[in-house]
């Protein structure tokens, strides 16, 4: 009878070590599954099958559609990709891991979470941070992959998403910027990204670059400046529409790059006049979430494509677009046709940039960000658009 006492004593603490050591692997949810989601979920998901600090399961939040299968049967979108292990939606013909899990209900994919990856659209974010408050671990962090600012109503004043995050759960947040076209990472092109974090320790922010790091085929460099990453990563959506200016009225690649080398300048102007206390060093800009991230949206790329399109519109003779109302209305044909749900973010940005540079009277300091919103809200002739490179001052 001792001698079963001993057993069953031993077999306990054996379970309450190995649920220690379980308790102490990182858990990851993902939270989006679009395009870009699917994409890392796919390097994320290898990782932590080989990782020995993390667990292998990433839960992947899915907002549930309903999918003709194959079949012509309707199902679950996130039962199709546990299924298929494969987002037929959003990411068709790219192998998920198979310890990648999607999950439709937000509480059960993000309970009990030490790190959080936000990849959806940035309108939806407000929505979803109240229940991951609630059910991911109080030490929790994050990381966004979304790329965009938000802005106050009243006085436009900028925010960046990482910070909406932080306040909104009292969670720290970092950010994954860069050159990386979803479809080109998940099928294995070699690209470059820049992970900015500056969590409570460098053994934390080597761990979390760990998640994302892939070589050969990802590469990811750490830094510090979030705010520098970050912006870049929102800005760079609007110099992509004076690219696709440039090139819907024919005027060449050294137009464009001139025009890379302003829009570049500019964001970092931005960076240092809204963010004067954090030290942005001109490195950041140097990194794949500055000049590569800007020159891949320059020369690709939904803004870039649908600038284009609305520049030569603008060229038709016969074009009906005259008022302010107008140009809103083109936008929105464009993104219809071209974009197939998604939404342009160059658009939005433009219009809340240039209401924060007015309001603060500093315009002439972004002559080619003011000369973009012209274009595309104002009726200012397109060929103008080598007028805002030229009065720059940089």
């Amino acid at each position: 009878l001792i001698a079963i006492l001993i057993i069953l004593s031993l077999l306990a603490n054996a379970k309450e070590m190995g649920d220690n050591i379980e308790s102490n692997l990182e858990r990851i949810c993902i939270v989006g599954s679009g395009n870009w989601g699917s994409a890392i979920a796919k390097i994320v998901g290898a990782n932590c099958a080989c990782l020995g600090s993390c667990e292998s399961r990433v839960n992947m939040w899915v907002y549930d559609e309903i999918i003709i299968d194959n079949n012509g049967f309707e199902r679950n979108l996130s039962d199709l990709i546990n299924e298929l292990h494969e987002n037929p939606k959003y990411l068709p013909g790219i192998h998920l891991p198979e310890n990648v899990v999607a999950v439709p209900d937000l509480r059960t994919a993000c309970k009990g979470a030490t790190l959080l990856i936000f990849v959806l659209p940035q309108q939806f974010l407000t929505r979803v941070l109240p229940v991951v408050k609630k059910y991911a671990e109080p030490s929790c962090r994050c990381i966004s992959l979304i790329k965009g600012l938000d802005f106050c109503p009243q006085t436009h004043t900028p925010k960046r998403i990482s910070e909406l995050i932080t306040d909104a759960t009292g969670f720290p947040c970092g950010v994954l910027m860069g050159a990386n076209v979803a479809n080109e990472v998940a099928l294995d092109y070699f690209c470059e990204s820049t992970l900015a974090c500056d969590f409570r320790d460098d053994e934390t922010n080597m761990a979390t670059s760990e998640i994302f790091d892939a070589p050969p085929h990802f590469l990811v460099h750490h830094i510090t400046d979030v705010a520098g990453a970050e912006v870049c990563g929102a800005l760079k959506n609007v110099i992509a529409l004076g690219a696709g200016f440039v090139d819907g009225i024919g005027l060449g690649g050294n137009t464009k790059a001139a025009l890379l080398r302003v829009g570049l300048l500019e964001m970092q102007r931005f960076c240092q006049l809204f963010w004067e206390d954090v030290d942005h060093k001109d490195t950041v800009f140097a990194q794949s979430c500055g000049i590569a991230d800007l020159i891949t949206t320059c020369y690709g790329g939904r803004n870039r494509h649908c600038a284009e399109i609305f520049a030569r519109k603008r060229l038709e003779a016969n074009s009906d677009y005259h008022a302010e109302e107008g140009f809103e209305k083109l936008w929105k044909e464009i993104e219809g046709k071209e974009l197939k749900g998604q939404h342009l973010q160059g658009t939005s940005t433009t219009k809340e940039i240039y209401k924060l540079l007015e309001k603060r009277k500093v315009l002439e300091s972004f002559p080619l960000v003011s000369t973009i919103y012209q274009i595309a809200f104002r009726g200012q002739s397109v060929n103008t658009i080598s007028y805002g490179i030229r009065n720059s001052k940089l």
